[in-house]
């Protein structure tokens, strides 16, 4: 694939981005790459040509995400179902979605030059808000989609149909609906499992379910969710990737389903899940051999 145009979204927060971008314009010229930045950022990227925000996704070849792993779910934000490749570039700690480091910039656009990079599709939620009869929004979520807190910390309850089959109505604070990515997001922390990538699955957590029975659900990644808010003293919020997209109230239904369009991630050829995991969820075991 040959790079032209390359796309660049940046966490400005990150301590080192002054740095990494005095080290990218040299590198960009170098390799005779140009630049195209969201307008909303161009202040922090004088050498990168501005376009809006919806425009980005049609005229690069590929972006790359200088920030953490929130800089990459809003860069698929972006980009919106479009097949454009995403190469993160930490500027802090590894993350679970990120495989170079900000020390390993110019190895990284070496490697994306010269298409040296692994590719990996993730899975996406489509995720329909509909209120009555009328479609309210539409949302994409690589990590995961959630419905839950408020106003108040009351119970709620959520009824929730798989295929059109009745499953159950949870008594509890909210849901979390996650794809194998986002199993090690907000779902981690609710309780829920790990769940490897590739695995062809989605995920239902509940939030503090008023019942001990009430436990996390693995399902096959075709099957279609439909989820109603059937009776709450308060809104909930809805989270899309850790974005609040607005309140849900009693009667509003959820509509979830795998995205035909998935999310494209360039990594590090030695990119491992499990050493990421063991770094990032500081895993630890015996240094010494058992003996019998």
């Amino acid at each position: 694939m040959k790079i032209k145009t390359l796309g660049i979204v940046l966490n400005q927060e990150k301590r080192s981005a002054a740095t990494v971008l005095g080290r990218l314009e040299v590198l960009l010229r170098s390799l005779k790459i140009e630049a195209i930045v969201p307008a909303s950022g161009a202040d922090a990227l004088p050498f990168a040509k501005p376009v809006p925000s919806q425009d980005l996704r049609s005229q690069v070849d590929a972006v790359l995400a200088l920030g953490g792993d929130g800089t990459i779910l809003h860069t698929a934000h972006l980009l919106n179902g479009a097949a454009v490749p995403i190469l993160g570039v930490n500027l802090g700690s590894l993350g679970f979605l990120t495989s170079f480091t900000a020390d390993q910039l110019e190895e990284a656009l070496h490697g994306l030059v010269a298409d040296q990079l692994p590719r990996v599709n993730r899975r996406v939620l489509a995720c329909e808000k509909w209120r009555d009869d009328t479609l309210q929004s539409s949302h994409r979520a690589l990590n995961d989609v959630v419905a839950g807190w408020g106003q108040s910390t009351r119970i709620v309850n959520i009824r929730v149909r798989i295929n059109g089959e009745e499953v159950t109505t949870y008594r509890c604070d909210g849901l979390i609906l996650s794809t194998p990515t986002g199993s090690t997001a907000h779902s981690l922390s609710a309780g829920g499992p790990i769940v490897h990538p590739d695995t062809p699955a989605l995920l239902l957590n509940v939030i503090c379910p008023h019942t001990l029975s009430a436990r996390p659900m693995m399902i096959p990644d075709q099957c279609e969710l439909a989820i109603e808010i059937c009776e709450t003293s308060k809104k909930l919020l809805l989270s899309v990737d850790g974005r609040e997209e607005g309140s849900l109230e009693e009667g509003d239904r959820l509509a979830v389903r795998l995205s035909p369009q998935g999310v494209t991630l360039l990594q590090h050829p030695d990119h491992s899940y499990f050493g990421v995991l063991r770094h990032k969820l500081h895993w630890s075991g015996s240094t010494h051999t058992l003996r019998t």
